[in-house]
């Protein structure tokens, strides 16, 4: 009896020892460490993104990158070294922009606050008010993230969900993170206001099956002024090609219209119109307020800045967003 009284009371020094390094995610978290930290970055934010709104989707696009491998933890920030390759340098992360945006941005908030907010906070935060300055949509971002000590090119080309993929392909990507069909349909909405080279979807108007066709299900007249247009050539690897087309300064609906009307250029964007499931929702977020898609999108936003977080003691607060602490 006296045995099982001392392991009670060693199981409950233990897991009180848990909860106490082991914290969470919580709006405000600098309130008190650093308490103009977010209104900093929302201010440098909105002086600079309406100056260049493709930024938004690119630094939108960082943190989705970020989060897809090991969790919100800013390792795709990370430089590689001659003998190590890290997130950066995956072919998937190759296109991505922004990262001197988010070093200007970590400048001014170490110089008012040195040590204390996280690159990946900041990648969070930053993604959610350029896409506020721009018109789009307004989410919570919980705080308390900090920053990954690994970073590995492989990991990268493996966990980011490619433009090539079916849906199956998909809903298994997004749901090993922890995310839904739900989640997978408004997070791709984000293509709204997103870019692209030819190279992600060249096969498809010039090769589909290796025969010199082009993928049936793309609209003919699409792909047509595509080809004559945009991607003149196979190899064409400098166009830039808006996903959105008409409106991809516009956080809004025309993604989605595209997608019924065939026009998705990436053959996952198509996936998502060829189920009927994903179809169905689709059609009722076009015939719905743009406030719906904006309340979903949030909500789907944050719960992807939930993904894998290291909180308490893990990790660390970097001072350099490219560079581990030494």
């Amino acid at each position: 009896m006296r045995n099982m009284s001392l392991r009670c009371i060693l199981i409950c020094v233990v897991l009180s020892s848990l909860s106490c390094v082991k914290s969470d995610l919580e709006l405000g978290f600098y309130d008190k460490s650093c308490p103009t930290a977010e209104k900093m970055i929302f201010d440098y934010v909105k002086q600079h993104v309406p100056n260049a709104p493709s930024l938004a989707a690119a630094l939108l696009r960082m943190h989705f990158h970020d989060c897809f491998v090991r969790g919100c933890d800013a390792s795709v920030l990370i430089d590689s070294t001659r003998k190590h390759h890290a997130e950066k340098s995956a072919l998937p992360n190759q296109s991505l922009r922004g990262f001197d945006f988010l070093d200007r941005v970590k400048s001014l908030v170490e110089a008012e606050c040195p040590g204390v907010v996280s690159c990946a906070d900041i990648i969070a935060l930053v993604a959610r008010d350029s896409v506020v300055a721009i018109g789009g949509p307004y989410w919570n971002v919980p705080t308390g993230r900090r920053d990954g000590l690994i970073s590995r090119s492989s990991e990268a080309s493996k966990e980011l969900p490619a433009p090539t993929f079916d849906l199956t392909a998909l809903r298994s990507s997004f749901s090993s993170k922890g995310l839904n069909l739900k989640d997978l349909l408004v997070l791709s909405g984000a293509h709204t206001i997103g870019v692209t080279h030819c190279q992600p979807f060249s096969d498809r108007l010039y090769n589909f099956t290796g025969r010199g066709d082009e993928d049936p299900s793309l609209d003919s007249f699409y792909a047509a002024n595509l080809r004559k247009n945009k991607c003149r050539t196979p190899k064409d690897t400098t166009t830039i090609v808006e996903m959105d087309p008409g409106s991809f300064r516009t956080f809004d609906l025309g993604y989605y219209k595209h997608l019924l009307q065939r026009r998705g250029l990436f053959r996952s964007d198509a996936a998502l119109a060829t189920d009927a499931a994903t179809k169905s929702a689709i059609i009722q977020l076009v015939n719905s307020p743009l406030e719906v898609f904006f309340k979903e999108f949030g909500l789907s936003m944050e719960k992807m800045g939930r993904i894998e977080v290291k909180t308490g003691s893990a990790g660390e607060i970097r001072k350099n967003c490219a560079v581990v602490n030494v």
